[in-house]
């Protein structure tokens, strides 16, 4: 089972911008680069939702809400996803996941029933 470990969030006022990175590590037979990869978030009492999400093949999908303003990209010499947070708003604040799923094709990105791996999270706070 992969490890993933997330790294990035913080504090930030609305209008600011935050990259969280996940950090990705002991895969089994497979690679990074076979992996697509997911950010999610959680509200405290909500269910998991999806932000973003990137295939093998670099291709991207993401939520309407943060459409324009973040930015799912991968380095796979780095084994690292990244997710590029601008014009931050209160209603962003949350902890943001990231998953990994063996070669799941673009139109399962931002389900997070298909992932097998998950992160610990790293809280992203926005204030007004």
């Amino acid at each position: 089972q992969a490890q993933l470990v997330e790294s990035g969030g913080g504090s930030v006022q609305a209008g600011g911008s935050l990259r969280l990175s996940c950090a990705a590590s002991k895969f089994s037979y497979v690679t990074f680069d076979q992996y697509a990869m997911g950010w999610f978030l959680q509200v405290s009492g909500k269910e998991r939702e999806a932000v973003a999400g990137i295939t093998a093949a670099d291709t991207t999908e993401s939520i309407d809400s943060v459409k324009g303003r973040f930015t799912i990209s991968r380095d796979n010499a780095k084994n690292t996803v990244y997710l590029q947070m601008n014009s931050l708003k209160p209603e962003d604040t949350a902890m943001y996941y990231c998953a990994a799923g063996w070669r799941l094709p673009s139109w399962y990105l931002l389900r997070p029933q298909e992932y097998s791996d998950w992160g610990q999270g790293t809280q992203v706070t926005v204030s007004s």
